[in-house]
């Protein structure tokens, strides 16, 4: 009896320590849900997700490098104290300049169609490529595509969101007859 005790408290003690653990990596998600730029919901894109964190102490989070891109072109006159994003294995947040970035490959980005993709780690983001392509790159080269790419994931975004909204209408009118 005393040994079911024990093993019981030892496995509610694991699921505490598990649950605090899953908590504490994604506390920017659970404080901040949406994107600032497109309402995206964060928790669906933990693997992408950025936060920005300015010296004035303003913090932005968004979903992808597209809307953070958007955001560091918006706040030109900020200095960016941090830029963390959501490591694409693990989904916590990690150093973007410190990451290893992947560009490009068979796998559509979030909000691009280009991917831009972070790992913790080199290894992480070689195994990556061997299954979705792309190459190796530093922070900054994905932040300069992220900027190449805009117009045409802008536009492509829009497109997307128009026919949502006629889906939606036709929906509606359907429903009403």
């Amino acid at each position: 009896m005393k040994r079911v005790y024990i093993m019981s408290l030892v496995m509610v003690v694991c699921f505490f320590l598990g649950g605090l653990a899953f908590a504490e990596t994604h506390a920017d998600v659970q404080l901040h849900k949406q994107c600032r730029y497109c309402g995206m919901d964060r928790g669906n894109f933990e693997f992408s997700r950025m936060l920005i964190e300015y010296e004035d102490g303003t913090t932005v989070p968004v979903c992808s490098i597209h809307c953070a891109a958007v955001d560091l072109a918006n706040n030109i006159d900020k200095t960016p104290k941090a830029i963390k994003v959501g490591d694409f294995n693990g989904k916590q947040l990690i150093d973007a300049e410190k990451a290893v970035w992947v560009v490009g490959g068979n796998k559509p980005g979030v909000m691009s169609r280009r991917g831009k993709w972070a790992f913790e780690n080199k290894a992480e983001a070689e195994a990556f490529m061997s299954t979705n392509q792309g190459k190796i790159a530093a922070f900054e080269e994905a932040m300069k595509m992220a900027y190449e790419d805009m117009y045409e994931d802008t536009k492509m975004i829009r497109e997307k969101r128009k026919q949502k909204r006629m889906k939606m209408m036709e929906q509606k009118s359907d429903a009403s007859h």
